[in-house]
């Protein structure tokens, strides 16, 4: 895992929607490896020391290695600084991004013949659009549905995108727009992407026998999503990324204060300090490794991921991590608080 931002030269702003857009980066030959991923991850973009922001990525891999460019889908949020700061970049100016993270991804083959599925709202389109767009390309026998949240036609971000994947593979993507405030032809296709909505969409489509489902939006959206996958017996393994997790307040940890021997290793380097057990590890160990990897610190782009080696810790919250990566030991640094004397983190891992 890097940790090093490098300068970008944005090469393109495009206007989406009127309060989202898309910004294309230059990545240099000598830095494509180091941008190399796969669709759905994200990468972090930094505006000062502190304030640090991860957008996911929109383009192909295949888009970096032929052109050398990388773009990320930004939508204004309400007293969003880069999200309000972003719509007035213009081509030439440069930004410090983080090279690629993420999970939100799969293994493609193109020798695999696989149904794909995806429940978005809003700006979870973004990672998704990456996912379509490789997965087609590089799967010949692979098909995609994709239901889209949207409050109207014009908030719908990369309509012209989806539009245009729609022309090329009509056969293999199947792609349904659900608006909540502007009525359609469809009953079925006005309103909320709530749990009985998506139930009805997924059994109106057949879709009940993917086998990869993609769900990325407020937290509100993946739960009725998740519901819905479950009242139809869906068996398909489901990824899951969060933009928003306000809806709910996350707990307290209830973790007493004392002085607790830490050691975390980033880099293949080993530092040691002590910190008190009431705060969070992330925080304390910025202290000391001010290059440690984060973006939101709520507990919901897993950019600060570290692997627990010995001791053990409480999350106040956990919008990221899967159930086989808490298996095996991995804990979200921004939200976790010790709860052990001593404690082994490897950011490594």
């Amino acid at each position: 895992m890097s940790t090093t931002f490098h300068e970008l030269t944005v090469t393109a702003v495009e206007q989406l929607t009127p309060s989202a857009v898309a910004l294309t980066f230059a990545v240099p030959a000598e830095l494509r490896q180091a941008f190399a991923f796969r669709p759905g991850q994200h990468v972090t973009v930094r505006l000062d020391d502190e304030l640090r922001r991860s957008y996911s990525i929109c383009s192909t891999p295949a888009q970096l290695r032929e052109r050398g460019t990388l773009t990320i889908g930004v939508k204004r949020v309400p007293g969003g600084v880069f999200s309000t700061r972003a719509q007035a970049l213009a081509a030439g100016e440069t930004l410090p991004v983080l090279p690629p993270l993420g999970r939100f991804t799969t293994e493609l083959d193109p020798a695999r013949a696989r149904r794909y599925g995806a429940i978005v709202a809003g700006s979870g389109i973004t990672p998704v659009l990456s996912l379509v767009s490789a997965a087609l390309e590089t799967e010949p026998g692979s098909t995609f549905a994709v239901l889209c949240g949207n409050r109207s036609g014009a908030e719908v971000m990369f309509a012209d995108a989806l539009a245009d994947l729609k022309d090329r593979f009509p056969g293999r993507l199947q792609l349904v727009h659900v608006l909540s405030r502007e009525m359609q032809p469809s009953e079925l296709l006005s309103g909320r992407l709530d749990a009985d909505r998506v139930t009805m969409l997924l059994k109106e489509f057949e879709l009940a026998e993917v086998q990869e489902w993609f769900l990325c939006g407020p937290l509100g959206v993946v739960r009725a999503a998740r519901e819905a996958l479950a009242a139809v017996d869906a068996t398909g393994k489901v990824h899951v990324e969060l933009f928003h997790a306000e809806e709910v307040a996350p707990p307290v940890v209830d973790v007493a204060g004392g002085d607790v021997e830490v050691s975390i290793v980033l880099d293949g380097r080993s530092t040691d300090f002590t910190m008190d057990r009431s705060e969070r590890v992330l925080d304390a160990a910025l202290r000391h490794r001010g290059e440690l990897p984060y973006a939101c610190k709520g507990g919901v782009c897993s950019t600060c991921r570290a692997k627990v080696v010995s001791g053990a810790v409480q999350m106040a919250a956990n919008w990221a991590l899967e159930p086989d990566e808490l298996a095996a030991g991995y804990v979200l640094t921004c939200q976790s608080s010790p709860t052990s004397e001593e404690l082994v983190l490897d950011f490594d891992a």
